[in-house]
């Protein structure tokens, strides 16, 4: 019996594991900036850093909606072509400020639409994620390019040119405009009921169904979250880019799940924070643009992000094992 016993890991190894788990990207993210300022010393100069917050924010707007969505145990994969069809819009009307409201307007509700069917195709037709978020994406992606005739032209209002790449306080007003994201959803994930639902749907949905939760509902909303964050980014990358073409925000969808994966989310739902995903996304933006500071073609972003999309994935395996 006491060897059995003495095989067991120790309370001081669980809370090692605990620790590492909870804290181990932050530690990470302080010693790849170190790292990499002492590599480049580019990199910490003013303008390298307001350029990658910059990045950072429309990617960090589509990571909240993504860690909802996979904490609720799915997949987004639709939200590059939501971003891309918020550029779009941004560029349909008359280019001047008059017609934000209308752009507003017209993105939420094509957000909307395709949050909802993406949710009523994974609750009610129990299609799954992966292909029911591709579906939409490709909906989205026909309708677009029948609007467009292939060739999207228009100019963006000032107004959006301003949310990507204005300044308020010193800072970029994309930043400020995710840390509001980020404030308001973090205490809705973190401090709020449907928080609570959120995370009871991910660990064990018919528990939740049992104590009175409606699992349908909480994950059609949190699709819903995640298209309407996804054309908030898209409006804001418009901005930032300048020019619009019917393939703006390319790229997200994968960059978002692998940032959420590597902030400590699990893809089966039930476990992570918003604020890992966020320094998920951060570590990516400081990786790609490291990349670029040494020199490497931007051919060699994709071979990166393929290596940490390994790294990623048998970390997550480890940490399920564990």
């Amino acid at each position: 019996m006491s060897s059995v016993l003495s095989k067991r890991p120790s309370l001081a190894r669980y809370l090692s594991i605990d620790t590492a788990r909870r804290y181990g990207i932050y530690v990470f993210f302080a010693v790849l900036v170190i790292a990499s300022g002492v590599f480049s010393p580019t990199f910490l100069r003013r303008d390298n850093v307001v350029n990658m917050l910059m990045q950072f924010a429309p990617l960090g707007i589509v990571v909240i909606g993504q860690v909802f969505v996979i904490l609720v145990g799915g997949l987004d994969l639709s939200v590059a072509s939501v971003m891309a069809t918020a550029a779009v819009i941004a560029t349909g009307f008359d280019g001047t400020n008059a017609s934000a409201p209308a752009i507003f307007g017209a993105t939420v509700a094509m957000c909307m639409c395709s949050g909802l069917l993406n949710g009523l195709l994974v609750t009610k037709r129990q299609v799954s994620p992966f292909l029911a978020t591709f579906a939409t994406a490709v909906v989205l992606e026909g309708l677009r390019f029948a609007y467009t005739q292939g060739a999207p032209s228009g100019n963006v209002p000032p107004v959006f040119h301003e949310m990507g790449t204005g300044f308020a306080a010193g800072l970029p007003v994309n930043i400020l405009i995710l840390a509001a994201c980020a404030t308001l959803f973090g205490v809705l994930l973190h401090r709020s009921t449907f928080g609570r639902r959120v995370f009871m749907v991910g660990g064990n949905s018919e528990s939740a169904r049992l104590v009175g939760v409606r699992p349908d509902l909480v994950r059609i909303v949190c699709y819903v979250l995640s298209s309407l964050l996804a054309g908030l980014a898209g409006l804001i990358l418009s901005g930032f880019v300048g020019i619009v073409d019917n393939w703006v925000g390319k790229g997200f969808e994968l960059d978002s799940i692998v940032a959420a994966v590597m902030g400590g989310v699990a893809l089966s739902g039930g476990r992570g924070t918003l604020p890992g995903g966020l320094m998920g996304a951060a570590i990516l933006i400081i990786v790609f643009n490291i990349v670029l500071l040494i020199g490497m073609p931007v051919q060699a972003q994709t071979i990166v992000k393929g290596v940490i999309i390994i790294g990623a994935s048998a970390c997550y395996v480890t940490r399920r094992r564990r």
